[in-house]
């Protein structure tokens, strides 16, 4: 797979945009997000939080799109905030959101959002990270939350860590400012993949492929099911579960699943 700046693309994007912090393209089945500010490590302002929130928008609803990958231009994901920039004024999309929405987002979305992690991932740029539903990075990736060395605090991205890595290990990162590499990250649950640089697109490719070949409906009411329960107790939870199951039966692709597997042959998914 290609991504970032100059990508070959198999058709363009449903919605061109006039992106300036990010580029849009749709390779086979998937939307590729690339962060495009190399000079900066692709560090994020609120003009590219903005243009992430257009284009995550317009991956949601064009149907030929069954996936979306998030990554950085150069040889870095994204190397934090960018406090050379102050307002989404700088671009020309209408205003959208803000980071906390772009965080939201990314974890709502109706599509797996497979994080490729190229290279460096600090403080918001390990915040998108932990809020996509899949990660992959190269064994050179670095990761930190180094907020609190410039008098800050990793405020909204602790919000997504936190439902990743153990309590007492968060705070030692946020409170000491810890940086680690990629097989730390793994440890701990904040990439679930590492691979050699290399190998990098053949493994984002290989998770994107096998989503395609599921029910485009499914996956979309079992992401919301999985967001919907995620901070209910567990009494809330299960009767609300029970409900989304027979709405998920009533599926023409449920039906068509089952029937394939009595029938012994693929399902061919209508996606309703």
């Amino acid at each position: 797979m290609t991504v970032g700046p100059g990508s070959v693309t198999d058709r363009p994007p449903a919605d061109s945009r006039a992106y300036r912090k990010i580029t849009f393209a749709v390779v086979g089945t998937r939307a590729v997000l690339t962060l495009t500010n190399p000079a900066r490590k692709n560090a994020i302002g609120p003009a590219m939080m903005n243009e992430l929130l257009w284009a995550l928008d317009d991956a949601a609803k064009d149907v030929a799109v069954r996936s979306i990958v998030l990554t950085g231009a150069g040889d870095a994901f994204c190397a934090g905030g960018d406090f050379s920039e102050m307002s989404a004024g700088d671009g020309e999309l209408a205003f959208k959101g803000d980071f906390a929405d772009l965080l939201l987002t990314i974890v709502r979305s109706p599509k797996p959002v497979i994080a490729r992690v190229n290279g460096t991932a600090m403080g918001g740029g390990l915040g998108l990270v932990a809020a996509c539903h899949f990660a992959v990075a190269a064994d050179v990736a670095k990761f930190g939350t180094p907020e609190i060395d410039v008098g800050l605090f990793p405020m909204m991205i602790m919000a997504v860590l936190a439902r990743i890595v153990p309590r007492r290990r968060l705070l030692s990162m946020m409170l000491l400012g810890e940086r680690m590499g990629a097989s730390e990250a793994k440890a701990l649950g904040i990439v679930g993949q590492v691979v050699p640089a290399e190998e990098l697109d053949a493994a984002v490719s290989a998770i994107a492929d096998r989503i395609a070949q599921k029910s485009p409906i499914t996956v979309k009411l079992g992401l919301e099911a999985f967001v919907a329960q995620d901070d209910l107790d567990l009494g809330s939870a299960l009767p609300m579960l029970r409900e989304r199951l027979a709405g998920c039966l009533a599926t023409e692709d449920a039906r068509e699943g089952l029937m394939a597997f009595l029938e012994k042959r693929p399902p061919v998914w209508l996606g309703r």
